[in-house]
């Protein structure tokens, strides 16, 4: 009759073969980290240790396990603290180049330029009283400002950035800058320049003043600037600068000219010493149509946005 083992004796040789099978090759390979969640953990090295001791095995043949590599570290191109708007695009060649310039600023600060502007072109314009360069001077200047207007809301748009003082201000600044350039070229040509930049300043107040009451019944967008508006612009501010560009006295006494008898204003001879033609007094009747046209269209875009707000006007809305 075959003895029986004791409790403690079985115990311990299901453990050992326990041991020995979780060891085994084929085992381990199926819970390798690359088949199986369940590979043994680096921090777990005393239970490998006893089941190659339990095979029959020595000290030497406990292998260390690696510690793991550090991730290497990815250099990444320099942060845009330009403080833009979420759905800006990413830096480019010049904000990648000057990360430290405040971009979010720079539409304001091309407004705060065409503010600065005016006095300086209001000062060109009659002294010193002798300046031959006068008239590209002061064309240039206000060339600038124009695309200054463009290009601060071109920015604003396309970085995201917008601010309470520059949403005023903008339009506030091109009032300013095209009435000055009106006023000086109407006290240079006379009547045939005043009577249209009384009409276009008479659209810009009247068209102002009704936005602003717009805006306080809630109905701002049914009078925003619309296509007519911009083309208006466009050619008010084309017609100064090719005006401008014309020296004072030059063209003044061509047939053309003569035709529109009181209205004009100045004849030869009041040209500056030193100041050269090169050719400016062709120019000087298209830019006076183009200022005329602009007229034409400033007052029926004015219609369109005193018709889109007649309901209100009436009480009816």
């Amino acid at each position: 009759m075959k003895s029986i083992p004791s409790r403690p004796t079985t115990l311990l040789m299901m453990y050992t073969s326990m041991a020995i099978i979780l060891s085994s090759t084929v085992v381990a390979s199926s819970f390798s980290p690359a088949t199986s969640t369940f590979a043994i953990r680096p921090h777990r090295i005393h239970d490998v240790r006893t089941s190659i001791l339990l095979r029959g095995g020595n000290e030497e043949d406990i292998q260390p396990t690696p510690e793991p590599e550090s991730p290497v570290a990815v250099s990444s191109p320099p942060a845009d603290t330009s403080k833009l708007g979420p759905n800006a695009p990413p830096p480019g060649f010049l904000r990648s180049l000057m990360p430290w310039f405040p971009w979010h600023s720079l539409p304001n600060y091309l407004t705060y330029a065409r503010c600065l502007s005016i006095p300086l072109f209001l000062f060109l314009s009659y002294y010193p009283t002798k300046f031959v360069h006068r008239a590209p001077t002061l064309s240039s200047i206000f060339a600038l400002a124009s695309i200054t207007d463009w290009w601060d809301g071109y920015l604003a748009r396309r970085w995201d950035v917008t601010s309470p003082f520059g949403a005023f201000l903008d339009p506030v600044a091109d009032k300013l800058m095209v009435s000055t350039a009106l006023i000086v070229l109407s006290g240079r040509y006379g009547g045939i320049v005043a009577i249209p930049s009384s009409i276009i300043l008479a659209r810009e107040v009247g068209v102002s003043a009704l936005r602003e009451w717009m805006a306080q019944r809630g109905k701002r967008d049914s009078v925003k600037v619309g296509m007519q508006g911009k083309v208006k612009a466009a050619l008010t501010m084309l017609s100064i600068s090719i005006l401008l560009c014309v020296p004072e006295g030059v063209g003044l006494d061509s047939l053309g000219w003569k035709f529109f008898g009181s209205l004009a204003k100045g004849g030869a001879g009041n040209v500056v010493d030193g100041v050269t033609n090169a050719g400016l007094e062709k120019v000087l009747g298209p830019s006076l149509i183009m200022l005329a046209m602009s007229s034409v269209i400033t007052v029926t875009s004015g219609w369109v946005y005193f018709k889109a707000a007649l309901p209100v006007l009436m009480g009816k809305e």
